[in-house]
């Protein structure tokens, strides 16, 4: 009896398997080599594609940088924007929340600091589409507590040296490390250690304010 050869159809969750694995792909291309330096090619070839399924797929590198900056941008910032304006939380709480989350995000992903800054520096327009307006920190609620905590200083002194103690150390890390200072564990205790010292920290410098 003769059977018909029939044609296998592509599976439903074929489509988003490649296009997630291309995406994964430009996540660490786009992260290791920045927007600039990045050919399409090097991400077909990370992904272990062809570059023709690549563009179908996304089109340019263009789009695809859209999509993963959103993302990485979302990660490093998307969390914060709800808990600087939650009325109902003290300042310390805020801190603290701050605190917990950075360094757990940036323990798991300790490249995020080195791709956001320097993408979001030659382009501020992608923070800005995340917040929806310019000046959403400035009438934040955070702002309002530190200036009750600080009247007369400039709110955004501690607000920088708060937000630089707990990312600054993990842009340090690698040339740390390379010095000999610190080895992974190390690191990782420290950052553990930090959560609960840099709240301490940021609370002495309000009350000598």
């Amino acid at each position: 009896m003769n059977q018909k050869v029939m044609k296998k159809k592509a599976k439903p969750e074929d489509k988003s398997s490649t296009e997630e694995k291309i995406k994964e792909a430009a996540r660490i291309v786009f992260t290791r080599k920045g927007y600039s330096a990045t050919r399409t090619r090097d991400i077909a070839a990370e992904a272990g594609l062809n570059l023709a399924l690549l563009n179908y797929y996304f089109r340019s590198k263009e789009k695809l940088f859209a999509i993963i900056m959103e993302e990485k941008v979302q990660q490093f910032f998307g969390f914060i924007v709800p808990v600087i304006n939650n009325a109902g939380s003290s300042l310390e709480n805020k801190i603290e929340q701050i605190t917990s989350r950075y360094i757990e995000i940036l323990s798991e992903s300790p490249d995020l600091p080195f791709f956001i800054l320097s993408e979001i520096r030659n382009n501020p327009g992608y923070f800005m589409n995340i917040t929806g307006k310019a000046n959403f920190l400035s009438r934040s609620v955070l702002i309002k507590q530190i200036r009750e905590k600080a009247p007369g200083q400039n709110p955004f002194h501690y607000l920088i040296n708060f937000l630089g103690m707990c990312v600054f150390p993990f842009l340090m890390n690698p040339v740390l490390q390379r010095m000999g200072a610190v080895d992974e564990k190390m690191f990782a205790r420290m950052m553990k250690e930090r959560k609960t010292l840099i709240p301490a920290w940021v609370k002495t410098m309000l009350e000598s304010a």
